[in-house]
């Protein structure tokens, strides 16, 4: 039996579903605690609530001590990997190592329960001596910086629905969550609400429904970048090369003035295809794009969020799982019908993005694009290694 398994009640082997139980459940069997701090530093940590609760009183996170076995009182907490399967009265909080320490320990005999009632479950004392060893090791945890790619090794892996979720991967590996979790949570469940409140308007499950629609329909980005790369297309098809700058440029001024567009209008499209142009140079420096490549469409860009944004209505609990599910097998057929391959795909989804927020600054928006790309490229446990596009 490999070390990192052990029997369950039945007497299978249990395999933990994530590198993170692997490591602290290695850690256990060489009975190294430090290590199990050092790792719980740099993990999700997750506190189970009623949802009623929370609704009641979204601000304030009870924690409350439950007594178990042999009469101990302990503190439960989970890692991602064990958390129980999706349940519309049962939500989570995202916490840290930090906020854990920190919390108003009273009794000392309370103990921290990490994954209790599971497989991978171990104890931690809570002396203020012990929780100071925990802060140490968060603040050690800040200094890095957390490029690991996530899988669970329970979720999908192939097929439609894997397939589908590695076409939201780039937002996955940017939020640091499994690429291919479609349960209990995203990061947590008032985060949850709060962030599709603030960033798409969206205070309930009507709301939510109609931005997926409208992602997964195309509607959500602006028509003008792919209205300009589809005239470099049709020229490319009819003459057999990709035209010069000024020819796409012209052609497709010419065309967006046909069609009755404004004068401001027109100069913007001529100044979105000189973007495009320094946009996809800087993609061929990158590695986003081959040497001689291009962007052929942008309509990845609200593929990618139709399947997280699928994830989080499911997180917070404005739908259920097969709903999510169904949205994001819908999203990726959608991107394999509009693309020939991961390169392409992920080539479109920068280009939609930067050209949404980036402003031709090579920020932030550009460089997590960059990032992403790399992890998802390189690599091997991506799914654009192990999953075929067609």
């Amino acid at each position: 039996m490999s070390p990192h398994r052990r029997p369950d009640a039945h007497g299978a082997p249990w395999i933990p579903p994530s590198e993170i139980e692997q490591l602290l459940h290695e850690a256990g069997l060489r009975g190294d605690e430090a290590e199990q701090i050092r790792i719980l530093a740099g993990a999700e940590l997750f506190i189970g609530a009623p949802r009623a609760e929370v609704d009641a009183e979204p601000d304030t996170v009870y924690w409350r001590p439950q007594q178990v076995a042999k009469g101990l009182v302990v503190r439960q907490v989970l890692t991602r990997g064990m958390l129980p399967p999706w349940h519309p009265d049962w939500v989570f909080h995202r916490i840290t190592l930090r906020w854990a320490a920190e919390f108003g320990w009273r009794d000392p005999r309370v103990l921290l329960a990490v994954n209790g009632g599971t497989p991978g479950q171990f104890l931690l004392p809570t002396t203020p001596e012990h929780r100071a060893w925990w802060l140490r090791a968060y603040r050690e945890n800040e200094r890095g910086t957390d490029d690991r790619f996530a899988a669970l090794r329970h979720g999908p892996l192939l097929g439609p629905l894997a397939f589908g979720l590695a076409c939201g991967a780039h937002l996955a590996f940017r939020n640091g969550v499994p690429w291919n979790d479609v349960g209990s949570v995203f990061t947590g469940y008032t985060d949850e609400l709060e962030s599709l409140r603030d960033a798409w308007g969206v205070t309930d499950r009507a709301g939510w429904r109609k931005q997926l629609d409208a992602l997964l329909d195309g509607r959500n980005s602006p028509p003008e970048p792919d209205f300009a790369l589809r005239i470099r297309e049709e020229l490319r098809s009819g003459r057999g090369e990709v035209p010069s700058a000024d020819e796409w440029r012209e052609t497709a001024a010419g065309h967006a003035q046909d069609l009755g567009a404004s004068p401001s209008s027109v100069r913007h499209i001529e100044e979105l295809v000189r973007r495009i142009l320094r946009y996809e140079a800087r993609f061929r420096a990158d590695g986003l794009l081959p040497p001689e490549g291009r962007v052929r469409k942008t309509i990845a860009y609200d593929y990618g969020r139709a399947v997280n944004l699928a994830r989080w209505g499911l997180s917070a609990r404005f739908c259920a799982p097969p709903e999510a599910e169904q949205a994001i097998v819908h999203a990726g057929a959608l991107a394999r019908s509009a693309y020939g391959s991961w390169q392409d795909y992920a080539a479109g989804y920068a280009l939609g993005r930067v050209l949404r927020f980036d402003g031709e600054e090579y920020g932030h928006f550009h460089e997590q694009c960059v990032a992403a790309h790399r992890v998802l490229t390189e690599h091997e446990g991506s799914p654009w290694r192990h999953i075929p596009w067609r």
